[in-house]
């Protein structure tokens, strides 16, 4: 294992920013603290509230279905070749 000294460490840092490579956020302590606490709320949301959410689910379950068909759909647009050009041009095709 090599050793670094405090010089070397800052090079390194340097380094790092001229080659435009910044640490993601959630690698920094506060991204590190910030996920553990997320971790913990979620936890406990789900453990406290699950009598409240589970009555909810079928309801959930039946809600999805027509913003899946939306979304996945992309409001559908009268368009139903599934082939990305519109059906009035592969009708003028022979």
């Amino acid at each position: 294992m090599t050793e670094h000294l405090p010089g070397q460490l800052e090079q390194m840092d340097d380094r790092r920013e001229d080659a435009g490579q910044e640490e993601p956020w959630w690698r920094s302590p506060a991204g590190i603290v910030t996920l553990g606490f997320m971790a913990v709320a979620g936890y406990f949301l789900l453990t406290e509230h699950a009598a409240h959410i589970i009555p909810f689910l079928p309801w959930l379950l039946l809600a999805a279905c027509p913003l899946m068909h939306v979304f996945m759909h992309h409001g559908n647009r009268g368009d139903h070749n599934h082939t990305g050009t519109p059906a009035s041009r592969q009708e003028d095709k022979p």
